[in-house]
């Protein structure tokens, strides 16, 4: 993979972007490689907890303006095929997002920019260094969040705040964008690898089971009504309740010791 890093510390699946030269804008490679990976630690078992980083200075620029400019890439077509090649390409990314069964983590340092707050966007929750940016740069380069952002960004921060983004293109301080809800733990730069590694680490320490069906009831709960997700919890809970990392976590519990679950 070009522009694609994997790298696994015990239970916890790093992926890593890996275009600094550009700041970490998408590639066409990285369009394609990206879900892959995601997918593909969704299907391991050994893997519990997924973190998405960036190499560099930045986190993500988002789309590639020089391709934007010389009609290249994804950008490059006619209209029907540019509609294609979005649904085929970069949103396989939200896509990917949707079926992960893992919790994914989001680590952000530098900017996050225009597809890049939308990828951030698309975690279970974002850890962000002091000087990490934010900003929704789409309209300002004549565009819309066509990679999904909207759909994300409006469940992150509320649809007032996701329309000043968009609408605006202003930049946010990690502090301006942890008060919005877009990210949830900001730590300094020096701090920042090893405080999302032991975030990881509490996240994967848990029974994957419930951690992975607890993923599933939130994602389900925000889209259903009441009745229809109680009862999907209560099929769920039947999964969790017989698994033998409940009885170890409960056995755990009553004799103060430490257990080691199996997922199963």
């Amino acid at each position: 993979m070009e522009h694609i890093q994997i790298e696994d510390l015990g239970h916890v699946r790093w992926i890593w972007l890996n275009r600094p030269e550009a700041s970490n804008a998408y590639s066409a490679s990285m369009v394609i490689d990206f879900p892959l990976t995601m997918e593909q630690a969704s299907r391991e078992k050994n893997v519990r907890v997924v973190v998405v980083a960036a190499r560099g200075k930045n986190f993500c620029a988002g789309g590639d303006v020089k391709a934007m400019h010389e009609k290249t890439g994804m950008f490059a077509g006619a209209a029907n095929e540019l509609r294609e090649r979005y649904m085929d390409g970069i949103q396989q990314i939200p896509h990917a997002f949707s079926r992960q069964k893992k919790p994914v983590i989001m680590m952000i340092q530098g900017a996050a920019v225009g597809a890049g707050c939308d990828l951030v966007a698309m975690g279970d929750l974002r850890v962000a260094s002091s000087q990490a940016t934010f900003s929704e740069t789409f309209t300002r380069v004549g565009l819309i969040p066509g990679d999904g952002g909207a759909w994300f960004l409006i469940r992150a921060v509320g649809f007032s705040k996701a329309s000043e983004m968009f609408f605006t293109t202003k930049s946010y301080s990690a502090l301006e964008a942890q008060q919005m809800g877009l990210v949830h733990e900001v730590v300094s730069s020096d701090q920042l690898v090893r405080r999302t590694q032991e975030l990881a680490e509490q996240l994967a320490a848990l029974p994957p089971i419930a951690v992975q069906l607890t993923k599933k009831a939130l994602q389900h709960a925000y889209e259903s009504s009441l009745p229809t997700h109680l009862d999907v919890a209560a099929a769920l809970q039947s999964i969790t309740q017989t698994s033998s990392d409940h009885q170890k976590a409960v056995a755990s519990l009553l004799n103060k010791t430490s257990p080691t679950y199996l997922n199963e």
